[in-house]
């Protein structure tokens, strides 16, 4: 909705996975005025809600940005589509709802960088704080947190099939990728409750909406903040076709996603003082780091034909299936429709000197030539074969100071040599897994990669042309000691005031593994480090 006002507490730049968890967190049972703003629509379109309908929200340009890569320079040569949520609960509305909150070392060297209170003992309460695990409670889990995280309702024969291979492949069974250790083949967890999508927003907005010191402005564009010397006092968005300015009292919450966070700071005068300069945005504070730093699990997708009809992609083209799940759904939220984007996934080490899994192996039920794209008409399964821990760096810089125009995205991929090599190890590891007994017999042949394609340059070529994201940008406003950081340990933004980054982008490193989870976690640290400093905790 629309609303004209002028002055508030706290303003939250982005409804995505982060901001519906500050929205939430910082006007439970507190004095404090919060607005909202939301680029994109409320989450009415039903399909957000239907958990397979997450390959539906990758082309719908209604709640999606839409977003491409610019092509690499030698080794991924294409545009590679990036996915980004633009309606309420952001990425958290349109993702495959994998629940993962990475390896507990991860958060350890953000530590050792110099990130005091993000080692893993310390970030472990704000994952539990948020979850509500249908497990039960224990050492990692905890139960009566808003996000639902669930088991598939049933197993699937397939997915047995694939945990079974990895098993005689010589990987131990991991039940729980989110427990003590990572590696090993296991079932994968989803963020749905009773068969539909928990969203940030179903989980953390809604029940906050009726609060009367919350205002939610969805469909609201911001064009830049407003600063008074080196603090941030407000913000200038359109709606409805209207420019508008509101002010802070306090601060104002960047939680626009590793995308948009940098591009609205750079826009706004914050970033590197050469590039603004060149574009004449007047320099407000020169951080060079905004921007850089950009991480993503790129990953190889592995493509089997198989005998087995218990595929998405039959459900996808038979139209008595269809009927039948449909209404398996209606009368039990059960059945295909309730599939979140994996049922088993592995986590393997691919290089000696790993201390810790270098690839993620997650199956997923269904083929198709490019993202989003209509199922092959015979019945398929995908392995993505990502990289847990890239070296490549890339960068999100805007090309002019309007909003509207979409930045440079770059993202690098396998520009570092021990990225390709891993990757290239991975996917043929996968590859001799997939040749295990449990598997072997419904695998009809190998897709794509056809089974020509062996050596290490083939496999390489192969992953340049099919290379794909993982929908998990992170690292462009990254939180550190160092003269690239943009944020220190408390979010706040270097050289500034009145003025937080609080999403994926301040991830000094990418976690390894799906980064919802970690993203909800860093809100609630951060909700709890506000609402410490200005006495309402």
């Amino acid at each position: 909705m629309g609303q004209n006002i002028s002055k508030v507490d706290f303003i939250i730049v982005g409804g995505g996975s982060a901001g519906c968890v500050l929205a939430n967190r910082l006007t439970d049972a507190t004095p404090y005025k919060v607005l909202l703003i939301e680029a994109g629509p409320q989450d009415t379109n039903p399909w957000i809600h239907i958990p397979i309908g997450y390959g539906k929200n990758f082309r719908n340009p209604a709640i999606n940005w839409m977003l491409k890569t610019e092509r690499g320079e030698r080794w991924v040569k294409t545009q590679v589509p990036t996915p980004r949520g633009k309606v309420i609960g952001g990425s958290s509305s349109i993702n495959g709802m994998v629940y993962m909150r990475g390896n507990q070392d991860d958060f350890n060297h953000w530590q050792q960088l110099g990130n005091a209170g993000w080692g893993f003992d310390d970030v472990l309460p704000y994952f539990k704080k948020s979850e509500n695990q249908q497990r039960g409670e224990g050492k990692h889990h905890a139960i009566g947190g808003p996000l639902w995280v669930s088991d598939p309702a049933k197993t699937h024969p397939i997915a047995e099939a694939y945990i079974k291979a990895g098993l005689q492949a010589g990987y131990d069974y991991n039940p729980d990728f989110n427990a003590n250790r990572q590696e090993g083949f296991g079932p994968i967890q989803w963020t749905t409750k009773n068969g539909r999508r928990s969203s940030a927003a179903t989980a953390y907005l809604k029940p906050a909406k009726a609060r009367r010191n919350l205002i939610i402005i969805s469909n609201a564009q911001v064009h830049k903040l407003i600063f008074e010397g080196s603090r941030a006092i407000g913000l200038e968005y359109e709606t409805l076709g209207k420019r508008q300015i509101v002010h802070a009292n306090n601060e104002i919450l960047m939680s626009a996603g590793a995308i948009h966070s940098p591009q609205i700071l750079q826009l706004s005068g914050v970033g590197d003082a050469t590039e603004l300069q060149q574009l004449g945005i007047p320099i407000i504070a020169d951080l060079p780091g905004v921007g850089q730093n950009l991480q993503d699990h790129v990953n190889a997708p592995l493509l089997y034909k198989t005998n087995l009809p218990l595929t998405a992609n039959s459900l996808y083209h038979n139209p008595v299936r269809k009927i039948t799940e449909g209404l398996k759904y209606i009368f039990s939220r059960t059945g295909m429709l309730a599939m979140g984007a994996c049922y088993a996934g592995g986590y393997i080490k691919v290089q000696p000197e790993a201390a810790n899994p270098d690839i993620q192996a997650l199956l997923l039920l269904f083929s198709t030539e490019d993202l989003g794209g209509v199922p092959h008409k015979f019945d398929g399964i995908t392995v993505n074969v990502a990289l847990m821990r890239p070296e490549s760096r890339g960068y999100v810089k805007a090309i002019d100071s309007h909003i509207s125009t979409p930045p440079i995205i770059q993202p690098n991929y396998l520009d570092a040599k021990a990225d390709r090599d891993t990757l290239v190890a991975g996917m043929n590891e996968i590859r001799r897994i997939i040749k295990q007994p449990a598997l072997s017999d419904n695998i009809l042949t190998e897709y794509s990669p056809t089974a020509d394609i062996q050596s290490y340059d083939d496999c390489l070529n192969f992953i340049c042309q099919r290379a794909r994201t993982s929908y998990h940008p992170v690292g462009t406003c990254k939180m550190g000691q160092d003269k690239m950081s943009v944020v220190d340990e408390r979010l706040r933004a270097r050289k500034l005031f009145g003025l937080r980054v609080i999403d994926a982008s301040i991830m000094p490193t990418i976690t390894s593994g799906n980064t919802n989870a970690p993203t909800i976690m860093i809100a609630e640290k951060a909700a709890d480090m506000i609402l410490s400093e200005y006495g309402a905790s």
